[in-house]
């Protein structure tokens, strides 16, 4: 009889010593949440857990109010070792040094007999530092962005659990934890724990699923929000989840810089009624006076969205250099996001954000540029 997913996910979560859980670029506070309570899930099981993405020792800061368990990783560089073994049955080392000389690193080894036999060396690639990964919030391996780029080698070397609620999702994991019905990430994970071990949902992994279920819905007033979700968070609540405080911390007690940065791209807010399109030029001036830059635009993003309700597409245009200026998109649904990335030139998918460069400095003719390639893409042009 075949294990049902939470059985399988239960084995792989019991079974490894060092679980890895790898995020896509700029996650939504949904899916930063919803690691975090898989980080204090896998914590309280006894495993060492390491959570990595882009940038993202940058973004745990949206939910300071949140404890987080485990280590973080901006990214995999210097997890795999490679192991030079010699064989010294006939001739043992008695010493060994290392060296950078210009681009060459140098091991040298001191040998007890004359020299060393070559087919006494071998080159052996170690096993990956981490035995499984979860992959919260991802619709594909793209989307985790550097951390694919860099090390693809990780989607072949250890079991991948692909945790997920978006129709968009490609099932790329050994386990695909996809339930399309889910409000979010956090609901199909507290069915998981609690099928696991009930007792493991302690206070501090409760407050995170719930954080991520008050975030994906905000605060239970979008449409994803079920009667499933509703229940989910009636016994996060019983378990010891601030319900207030966490509503307080996501909406009310905003970071000054981000607070000022909306305010100013607000009151320049554009709108393209063909396309339901919102847009803006973000100056230098904006971020120097409010103190942000450009790793804030997909919060501000965010709440133009919220504002918006009408909006299709939303668009910030921050400057890049003299000539040109980058697009920073969010859309009504990740579907439409990832329709414009594969639709528009050298469209960079970060999550639920894709961005583009267009030759023009942010401005009334970047805006121009900005309209046609939307209208472009959307046509198949």
């Amino acid at each position: 009889m075949s294990l049902t997913p939470s059985e399988q996910f239960s084995e792989l979560a019991r079974k490894s010593e060092n679980p890895i859980i790898l995020l896509p670029s700029y996650p939504s506070k949904e899916t930063l949440a919803s690691a975090f309570a898989l980080a204090g899930f896998l914590s309280k099981l006894g495993k060492s857990v390491t959570l990595a993405g882009d940038e993202l020792s940058s973004r745990v800061g949206d939910l300071p109010f949140l404890e987080l368990e485990g280590s973080i990783l901006d990214s995999l560089s210097g997890t795999h070792d490679f192991v030079l073994a010699f064989n010294t049955k006939y001739n043992k080392i008695l010493s060994i040094r290392s060296e950078q000389e210009g681009e060459e690193f140098r091991i040298s080894l001191t040998p007890e007999k004359g020299s060393i036999d070559p087919r006494d060396f071998s080159f052996i690639p170690a096993q990956f530092k981490y035995d499984v990964a979860f992959v919260v919030g991802a619709p594909d391996k793209e989307s985790l962005g550097k951390l694919y780029e860099d090390h693809p080698d990780i989607f072949y070397e250890i079991p991948i659990v692909n945790i997920d609620n978006k129709p968009e999702n490609e099932n790329f994991g050994q386990l695909n934890m996809v339930d399309l019905t889910a409000s979010c990430v956090g609901d199909i994970l507290f069915e998981t724990f609690s099928a696991i071990d009930a007792k493991a949902i302690d206070e501090r992994v409760a407050e995170a699923l719930l954080t991520a279920i008050i975030a994906a819905t905000d605060s239970f007033q979008r449409k994803n929000t079920t009667p499933k979700a509703l229940q989910t968070a009636s016994k996060l609540i019983e378990l010891g989840a601030d319900r207030e405080k966490i509503v307080l911390s996501l909406y009310k007690t905003q970071p000054l810089h981000l607070l000022k940065l909306w305010g100013r791209l607000m009151s320049n807010l554009k709108w393209e009624e063909s396309l339901r399109l919102a847009y803006v030029s973000a100056s230098i001036e904006d971020f120097v006076q409010s103190r942000s830059d450009i790793r804030d635009i997909p919060a501000v993003l965010d709440k133009i969205r919220g504002n918006l309700s009408s909006g299709a597409f939303f668009v910030v245009l921050s400057p890049e250099t003299d000539g040109t200026s980058r697009a920073i998109l969010k859309a009504s649904n990740n579907g439409k996001v990832i329709s414009l990335a594969e639709s528009i030139d050298g469209a960079q998918l970060h999550g639920d954000t894709v961005s583009f460069p267009l030759l023009a400095p942010a401005g009334e003719t970047a805006e121009l540029m900005l309209i046609e390639t939307i209208r472009g893409a959307l046509e198949g042009k």
